[in-house]
C-alpha cells in the first residue's frame, strides 16, 4: 500500500529531484486573469509541460482565441511521467510514429469551431492535433530548457508561463532574464532568500504575482511517486506549502499602498534592534512604523504586500550569513555573529526596507 506524505517527505522532494508538481486549473485561472492585456498578440510558450495532461496547455488552447493569442508553444521532456489521459499520443497527427513519451512540440496559430458545435473549447484542439500533422512534431533533443532546440524556441517566445521544476528553479529564472522574457511562473516562497532571485527582486526585475500568496496548494504528482497526501479520481496529490507566483509582468496589487498605523517612536521597546545590524525588526507586514526613516527589518512575507513607490529594498539579511562577509566585522568569523540575532536567537532571512513617504 503506498505511503501518505508528511509535510517534511515533499519539502525533502527537491533533494532527490522529485520536484514534478501539476498545477491546478483554477490556481491558474485566478492569476491568468489578472493579465489578460498583457496577453493579447503575445507569443506564450510553456517549456515545462506535458502538453496532454499540462492545465497550462488547457487553458491556453481553450481561451486561444479569447485572449487574442498570437502563437501558443508547448513542449515537453524525455520520459514525461504523467502519460496523456486527454488523447492518446497514436491519435495525433505527426507523432503517429513516435514513441509515446517521446520528448514533443506543438504549436497552435489558430483554433476555429472544428466540430461546428458553436463554440471554440477543447474538443476543437482535439481536433486540431487529431487531424494537423503541422500542429505537434518530436523534438530532436530531450526537450529539457537548457537544450539548444529549447532555447531556440524560447527565443521565440513573448512570455514564458509555467510551473518548472523546483529544483532547477535558480538556473530557470536565470535563463529567462539572460534572454530578456517576460515571465509569470510558479516556484517556493522560500527561492526569495536565494541571492540570485533576491538580487532580482532588490533590483525591481522580478516581483512576486497577484494570487497564492504563499499558501499551500494541491498539486498532482506522477503516478510512481511513492509519497502523496490523496487520491482523487486515480491520481495522486500532493499538498505543497509556501506556494507563489514569481513574474515581472505589471499587476494592479503592485499600485496598492499598504496601510500603516503603528508608530516606532514611544513604542521603540517592540521595534528591537539586530545585535549586530544598525536596523530594527519587526515580525509582521503590518506592524511596520509609520513614522520611521530608518531600515527596517520585515520577513519575507512583506513582499506580498510590497509596492516599489511606498517602500525601498535595501538588502536581504541570511541568518547564516557572517558579518565578515558584508566587511562589518573583522571578528564575525571567529565569533560566529549572525546579521539577524537578536539577544543573541536568530530570526529566519529578513528583507531591509526604508519607507519611501516618512
Amino acid at each position: 500500500m503506498a505511503r501518505k506524505a508528511s509535510n517534511t517527505g515533499l519539502r525533502n522532494a527537491n533533494r532527490t529531484k522529485k520536484d514534478e508538481f501539476y498545477t491546478q486549473l483554477s490556481d491558474i485561472e485566478k492569476e491568468l486573469k489578472h493579465y489578460k492585456k498583457q496577453l493579447k498578440n503575445k507569443v506564450i510558450y510553456c517549456n515545462a509541460d506535458d502538453p496532454f495532461e499540462s492545465n497550462f496547455f488547457k487553458y491556453f488552447a481553450s481561451n486561444f482565441n479569447a485572449l487574442g493569442l498570437k502563437k501558443l508553444i508547448v513542449t515537453s521532456y524525455a520520459g514525461s511521467p504523467i502519460v496523456g489521459n486527454q488523447l492518446s499520443l497514436l491519435d495525433v497527427e505527426g507523432l503517429k510514429k513516435a514513441e509515446k513519451k517521446e520528448p514533443m512540440k506543438i504549436e497552435i496559430n489558430e483554433v476555429k469551431d472544428n466540430n461546428n458545435d458553436g463554440a471554440i473549447n477543447l474538443a476543437d484542439v482535439e481536433w486540431l492535433l487529431k487531424n494537423d500533422k503541422n500542429i505537434a512534431t518530436p523534438l530532436k533533443n530531450d526537450g529539457d530548457f537548457r537544450s539548444k532546440e529549447s532555447i531556440e524556441i524560447l527565443k521565440e517566445a513573448d512570455i514564458v508561463v509555467t510551473n518548472p521544476p523546483f529544483s532547477l528553479f535558480r538556473d530557470y529564472v536565470a535563463q529567462l532574464m539572460e534572454h530578456g522574457k517576460k515571465f509569470l511562473i510558479i516556484g517556493n516562497q522560500n527561492a526569495i532568500t536565494y541571492k540570485e532571485i533576491f538580487q532580482l527582486i532588490k533590483e525591481n526585475k522580478l516581483w512576486l504575482g497577484f494570487s497564492m500568496n504563499g499558501s499551500n496548494r494541491w498539486f498532482e504528482i506522477p503516478d510512481h511517486y511513492e509519497k502523496f497526501h490523496k487520491i482523487e479520481n486515480g491520481k495522486k496529490y500532493a499538498f505543497v506549502a509556501s506556494v507563489v507566483w514569481f513574474t515581472n509582468l505589471e499587476h494592479n496589487k503592485r499600485k496598492e499602498e499598504l496601510i500603516l498605523y503603528k508608530k516606532y517612536y514611544e513604542n521603540e521597546d517592540e521595534y528591537p534592534k539586530y545585535d549586530n545590524y544598525d536596523a530594527v525588526n519587526t515580525d509582521k507586514t503590518k506592524n511596520i512604523p509609520i513614522d520611521y526613516d530608518e531600515a527596517i527589518g520585515v520577513p519575507i512575507t512583506f513582499l506580498h504586500k510590497y509596492n516599489p513607490e511606498q517602500f525601498e529594498i535595501i538588502e536581504g539579511l541570511n541568518r547564516y550569513t557572517i558579518l565578515d562577509v558584508a566587511g562589518l566585522n573583522e571578528d564575525a568569523v571567529v565569533n560566529r555573529l549572525h546579521m539577524t540575532e537578536i539577544n543573541g536567537k536568530s530570526k529566519y532571512f529578513r528583507i531591509l526596507i526604508k519607507n519611501r513617504k516618512v
